[in-house]
């Protein structure tokens, strides 16, 4: 299997966690790019850290990797191979999976190490403006 490309966003994230039954604020909608996933024990969502919540708890300061799709249902261990990566690096990761790719976000502070760990991989990192990392 041929390696992915990853493409670093140029936003940063922070994730927010609020109770099950909370409604979603309607300021996330207005975000150009959003995450929201709920279960039975809570309702997280990820927006650029310009939009201020009133979140039970919150983590910010994540930028993102996309892993540039379409993704087919059919490819298996790319989340698998990436974290692996990441992991040997002792680099944490939150994931996070649309119908088409994966968002592989990195605390801002380890994003460095990350891309310099993924194209040592043989990874194919895009950085806004050609940023060389």
């Amino acid at each position: 299997m041929s390696k992915q490309t990853l493409e670093l966003m140029k936003e940063t994230f922070t994730i927010h966690s609020f109770p099950p039954a909370a409604d979603i604020p309607q300021s996330i909608y207005q975000a150009p790019i959003f995450f929201i996933s709920k279960t039975y024990d809570e309702l997280s969502v990820v927006c650029p850290s310009s939009i201020e919540l009133d979140s039970l708890e919150h983590e910010s300061g994540w930028g993102a990797l996309e892993v540039l799709g379409p993704l087919g249902f059919s490819l298996t261990g790319i989340l698998s191979n990436i974290s692996g990566v990441l992991a040997h690096e002792k680099i944490s990761i939150f994931h996070i999976s649309t119908f088409d790719t994966d968002y592989i976000l990195v605390k801002q502070d380890a994003m460095y190490k990350a891309i310099q760990s993924l194209q040592k991989a043989q990874y194919n990192v895009l950085t806004p403006d050609s940023q060389t990392y």
